[in-house]
């Protein structure tokens, strides 16, 4: 496949569709604004992930909220963390970088009401503490170490809303870097109901540091199966817990993993969230593109547009990942969702009714 052409040839999806009460196509429950709104306060949601560091930065806007500004960096926080149990030196220095971008943008916003997360590479690192307690020092950032259940709740209050009608339970996922959340919600009231959740313990740079890699066909072969050997023990208990017999399982993914596959799928020469965000798309089509990439070179990898040398490497994890959780959720189609964490943070510090809490049971 050293010849690969620079697009892959999939066809393109349904066409998204906006989120109930959004006045733009594929809008966050929300519109991009980059002009003032006299009057209304500024409010600000940062995650830090595993491989990424997001911020977002937006005013109330009728029943969602009016974007102002936004941040998206991709600074590998966990990047050796598996082997060492620390967070690197060098990885902490990109962090902090991107962190004080983050805390200038507030500043500029007049941002009154913020709050900033940090999710499983802090959760596991024994220096963790020490990284939180600099980055207050030097950026004057404060971040909540947040629990992997309220990442998922989290994760379903900012994205639920692009779930596909339906009367039976829905699953939604976050392909992060260092760990994946799975939901599953009832969906009858407006407001979903958690009825149970679980943490795998591998995200696409934990999962490709321990099995990824391998050379030639074969040996990218062997190293795929390794890592989805990993995952579907990781989600087993998970996965034996899950109603059977659903007549029309609903599945949505919010993650880089999945918006990256969605573009792959439509083809785009760039990135684009208006198109992505809200895309629904067959789930063999998303098994086919996971299964090419699996086979790929790092190489033909770079040169397809919407995956580039940032994800190159990482790709084929989110692709072991989210074949995976296909198969315990066999859903005929996958909703794709370009927001999360960061939306669900700006719609609780905006008063927004949370997902009903029920009891959580764990394998």
């Amino acid at each position: 496949m050293g010849d690969a052409p620079a697009r892959m040839p999939y066809r393109p999806g349904l066409p998204p569709r906006p989120a109930p009460g959004s006045p733009d196509k594929g809008g966050n429950g929300a519109r991009r604004a980059d002009t003032a709104y006299p009057g209304a306060h500024a409010y600000a949601a940062l995650d830090l992930g595993t491989n990424n560091c997001r911020l977002l930065i937006a005013r109330p806007q009728g029943s969602g909220f009016a974007v102002i500004d936004a941040f998206s960096r991709i600074v590998r926080l966990g990047e050796g963390l598996a082997a060492s149990g620390r967070l690197s030196d060098a990885a902490i220095e990109r962090t902090i970088a991107a962190l004080r971008v983050c805390s200038d943008k507030l500043r500029r916003r007049n941002v009154t009401l913020s709050r900033s997360v940090a999710t499983e590479a802090c959760r596991r690192a024994v220096n963790g503490p020490d990284f939180i307690a600099r980055a207050l020092a030097e950026t004057g950032l404060h971040l909540d170490i947040i629990s992997a259940e309220e990442e998922a709740r989290l994760a379903v209050l900012g994205c639920h809303s692009l779930i596909e009608p339906g009367e039976d339970p829905a699953l939604v996922f976050d392909i992060g870097g260092g760990s994946t959340e799975l939901v599953l919600v009832d969906t009858a009231r407006p407001m979903p109901v958690v009825l149970d959740w679980h943490s795998a313990p591998w995200g696409v740079v934990s999962l490709t540091e321990q099995a990824g890699g391998g050379e030639g066909p074969e040996g990218r072969a062997a190293a795929y199966a390794r890592m989805r050997a990993l995952v579907a023990d990781s989600m087993a208990g998970f996965a034996s817990r899950l109603p059977r017999g659903v007549h029309a399982p609903r599945l949505l993914g919010t993650s880089g993993t999945v918006t990256t596959l969605g573009s792959v799928h439509l083809g785009l020469d760039h990135y684009d969230r208006a198109v992505v965000d809200g895309l629904i798309v067959p789930a063999p089509a998303m098994r086919r593109i996971s299964a090419d990439l699996s086979r790929m070179s790092i190489e033909e990898r770079v040169r397809l547009p919407c995956i580039g040398t940032e994800r190159a490497d990482l790709v084929v994890a989110g692709c072991a990942i989210l074949e995976t959780i296909m198969d315990l959720w066999p859903a005929e189609r996958l909703g794709i969702a370009d927001r999360g964490i960061r939306e669900g943070i700006l719609r609780r510090l905006m008063g927004a009714p949370r997902p009903a809490d029920a009891p959580m049971v764990k394998p």
